[in-house]
């Protein structure tokens, strides 16, 4: 399987210093890969938003000069 990135060469790399990967499972994926050019970050796919429901939003009432005079 090629790598899809720079950062992913990179990590494979550090993982092979490590010694978590071996050095013939690195070749394999960098011959794959071979001189393509890899961008920096693979951008994950955007999720889709919810939409907001709308609130009910009360009214205030208005007072009229003859509902004061009422109370």
């Amino acid at each position: 399987m090629p790598f899809k990135s720079k950062a992913q060469r990179r990590k494979f790399a550090q993982l092979l210093v490590e010694g978590k990967i071996s050095d013939k499972t690195y070749e394999e994926w960098n011959r794959e890969t071979g001189r393509k050019e890899l961008p920096e970050r693979v951008k994950p796919k955007a999720k889709k938003k919810k939409k907001a429901k709308a609130k009910k939003r009360k009214t205030k009432r208005r007072v009229t000069r003859k509902s004061k005079k009422r109370r």
